[in-house]
């Protein structure tokens, strides 16, 4: 299950995710429990993150992308070579005020 956004509220994510660094690796054990942990609380303490995928990764990053969206509940912003960037709201009082 992934989180649904609009194209609008996309769009100004994908702005902010323009001068975001990435947080996150993939490399080459894939996506195990530890990288969707780590991901499940950068999601909680920042709501948009910036992942990267490693040449010697099994997956593409597009791939990665959905895996990790389905596993920690959150909806893919952007992917771009071997970048992509995810969110989800906060549980408790989320700053990310997406337009509607």
């Amino acid at each position: 299950m992934t989180l649904e956004i609009t194209s609008k509220q996309r769009a100004y994510l994908r702005s902010m995710c323009n001068t975001m660094q990435p947080i996150l690796y993939i490399g080459k054990e894939g996506i195990t429990d530890g990288t969707v942990k780590e991901a499940w609380d950068a999601l909680e303490a920042r709501e948009l993150i910036k992942c990267s995928v490693q040449r010697e990764a099994p997956l593409s990053a597009r791939e990665a992308c959905q895996e990790l969206c389905e596993r920690v509940h959150a909806a893919p912003v952007q992917c771009i070579g071997s970048k992509f960037s995810i969110y989800r709201p906060r549980r408790k009082d989320p700053t990310i005020v997406l337009p509607k």
